[in-house]
């Protein structure tokens, strides 16, 4: 084994959030938690409804190829288009208080 593969093989064993958190900074780690939460439930909020991306484009205005790349997590959507996609799902967002850890 070379050197390089040495220092990559440090990760082996070890959990991803042992990984993560060494990774990224507490706030981007809180960033990321609160994205996948907030997407998770527009997806299984759709879901419950029985509403395929095509027809939330028709009742939201959002495109289905926007819903559908937020949804794979791979766009970050601004905070109008989260509501417009919200609103037909019965949803909206609140503001409240953190977790204090």
């Amino acid at each position: 084994m070379n050197n390089e593969a040495i220092k990559d093989s440090s990760a082996v064993g070890r959990s991803w959030e042992e990984v993560r958190k060494e990774i990224f900074t507490s706030e981007e780690i809180a960033e990321s938690n609160l994205r996948v939460a907030l997407i998770g439930e527009i997806i299984k909020a759709r879901q419950e409804k029985g509403i395929s991306q095509k027809k939330l484009e028709e009742l939201s205005g959002v495109k289905q190829p926007i819903i559908a790349r937020m949804e794979k997590g791979s766009t970050s959507p601004q905070l109008d288009t989260i509501l417009k996609v919200l609103a037909p799902l019965g949803k909206t967002l609140a503001i409240v208080p953190l977790e204090q850890k």
